[in-house]
């Protein structure tokens, strides 16, 4: 699972015109490191309980907690301060247009801790802040594959090096559905059910094909044919077909994958010469899209099937009845 790590300076740079920052003390603390994506209001560790002071989230300062501050005077600033900016915060945001006391912008720069002001409400803008941190700690992952957008469906196929996943992925966008990502996949799970899928920046919209080499997609199909993510919802595991295998024939044994933590159906396709896998894949996306909307066609023909059984052995029963009944029938 690859690790992510964020610096002050970088978050900075990257919300300061969504979240509406401005920067109250230098730039000597964007060196600093954000290990967590909660936040944090530091409420009771202002009025002196640091017990339980989770000081290594960001801290945030809204209405109530600059209202406190303005209560005491300077020397009970100074001391409530010194015990809280102790610690090693990463920085500090006051919400809400609020203006800091003096005593916090001095201290904070002396200790190299960043503060910033947001126009923002502490509620609005403790979301904005939450769904950058979630998106940036998000658990992800790199998996050697190929992702395709089929009919609204996030196929991944995987396999072997030199299998066939990129020369399938052209095809299939040659046929009108759009690539996501060629070679690598960065996987990232966004809530508990969802993987996100993606693909590096340096290899945007190309696909590698042995003897050919790199293609751009989106020069030479246009800008319908590819897409920046999209949602990983079923693998096609390319194999090379064994005979001695026994293959499902039915659908009925449902596989699943499990993707740091999220479980996804699995088809495992075997690759044989004559096989058109573009078309099977395609079949596979469409049958999965019809699974989301309630059908399941496999479980559908198998009941089908046993009520069909089960009538024809109620109507075998009833002749056998009939027949018992007429050879008794002595004269």
């Amino acid at each position: 699972m690859l690790k992510q790590t964020l610096t002050v300076g970088k978050l900075y740079k990257e919300t300061r015109k969504k979240l509406k920052l401005t920067l109250l003390t230098s730039d000597a603390g964007f060196e600093r490191q954000v290990i967590d994506s909660q936040i944090h209001r530091p409420g009771l560790a202002l009025a002196g309980f640091i017990d339980l002071f989770t000081y290594l989230r960001v801290q945030v300062l809204g209405n109530t907690e600059i209202r406190y501050l303005n209560t005491l005077t300077s020397e009970q600033r100074k001391e409530s301060l010194e015990r809280v900016l102790q610690f090693d915060i990463p920085c500090i945001f006051i919400t809400d247009n609020n203006q800091p006391p003096q005593e916090l912008v001095q201290i904070a720069t002396r200790r190299y801790i960043c503060v910033f002001c947001s126009k923002y409400a502490t509620t609005q803008f403790s979301h904005l802040l939450s769904d950058y941190l979630d998106n940036i700690f998000a658990p992800r992952i790199n998996v050697h594959g190929t992702l395709v957008d089929v009919y609204g469906i996030g196929v991944l196929l995987t396999g072997r090096s030199g299998i066939g996943k990129s020369e399938i992925s052209l095809d299939m966008v040659e046929r009108g559905h759009r690539l996501v990502a060629d070679d690598i996949v960065i996987i990232t799970k966004k809530a508990e059910e969802i993987l996100m899928g993606e693909g590096r920046e340096i290899a945007e919209n190309h696909i590698e094909i042995r003897g050919l080499g790199l293609i751009d997609v989106r020069g030479i199909f246009g800008i319908r044919a590819v897409r920046i993510h999209k949602r990983v919802e079923v693998e096609i595991k390319l194999v090379d077909f064994d005979p001695k295998v026994d293959y499902d024939r039915t659908g009925l044994d449902e596989k699943v994958t499990s993707i740091i933590g999220v479980e996804i159906p699995i088809i495992e396709l075997p690759i044989n010469p004559g096989k058109n896998i573009t078309v099977i894949a395609e079949t596979i996306a469409l049958n999965q899209l019809f699974k989301i909307y309630g059908h399941h066609m496999a479980k559908e023909f198998n009941k089908r099937l046993m009520e069909k059984m089960r009538r024809e052995e109620r109507e075998h029963l009833m002749k056998l009845k009939r027949r018992d009944f007429l050879d008794k029938d002595f004269e």
